[in-house]
Order: structure tokens, then sequence, then C-alpha cells
């Protein structure tokens, strides 16, 4: 199931257990950051702790959180289990949400199919989404 917002595609990647992973905002992106920084003793820690407060803040369940905290996440799954997890956040981000580091080509096809979508009425313009709408006729002829 995804659920889509009107300025990107989908909001939701729905999980084989029923979990979803949601997209986050930039704040919430800088809280996980700020999170997974408190958390690391060490640079080498650095990596998992950023996925895990990553994790508590995308993973839900029927819209509540199945995590607390980064520090929750960490207690309750393995280490290749958050990996997993937040590669496919990544890849679901970078694909619903595209960056101009993914190239001009790419950004410009989502662009293009984002506004090509059906749009009931044609935005009030037609009655059919379908349907091309009539030319408009000149003032007084």
């Amino acid at each position: 199931m995804r659920e889509h917002s009107i300025l990107a595609g989908a909001q939701r990647l729905r999980l084989e257990d029923g979990s979803e992973l949601r997209l986050l905002s930039a704040l919430e992106v800088l809280e996980a950051r700020r999170e997974a920084e408190e958390l690391a003793k060490s640079a080498g820690e650095q990596a998992l702790c950023s996925n895990a407060c990553l994790l508590a803040r995308a993973l839900e369940r029927d819209g509540e959180p199945l995590f607390e905290d980064g520090w929750a996440v960490l207690r309750g799954m393995t280490a290749s289990e958050i990996a997993v997890l937040a590669t496919r956040w990544a890849d679901f981000e970078r694909q619903e949400d595209p960056a101009p580091e993914d190239g001009e080509e790419r950004c410009r096809q989502l662009k293009k199919a984002w506004s090509t979508r059906r749009r009931s009425a044609c935005a009030g313009v037609c009655s059919r989404p379908s349907e091309l709408c009539p030319p408009r006729r000149a003032c007084g002829k």
C-alpha cells in the first residue's frame, strides 16, 4: 500500500510484516541525526546509531511508531535488521523524493510523471480528465 502526497509520490511503503516505512520531513531527519550523535560513542558506531534513530521515526504500524527512540531500536533489533530496513528506507526515499544528485534526466522523468497523473475534472477546466479541453474562443467572436 502506498499513500500519496500532492507534491511527490508515495509517502509510505508497506512491509511484508504489515508495518510501514514512511518518508520523513527534513526536521525529522535532522532530529534523528542529532539523536544519533548523542548515542554514538565513537565514529564506528555512528552509522548504526544513525540508522536506528532514523528507523525509530520512520517505522510504524497502524500509524503509530514501533519504537520510542533510537535506543529502543538498538535494543529491539539486530544490526543486520537495522541495516536492511535502513537500506529499504533509503531506496524508497530516493525513488519517491529524488535529489539533484540523482541526475537531471531522472528528475525530469519523475517531474513529468507527477505532472501527468490523472486528476479529476482537469483541475476544473474540463469535465473529463482523459479528454482534451475545447479551444477557447476570443471575446466577441
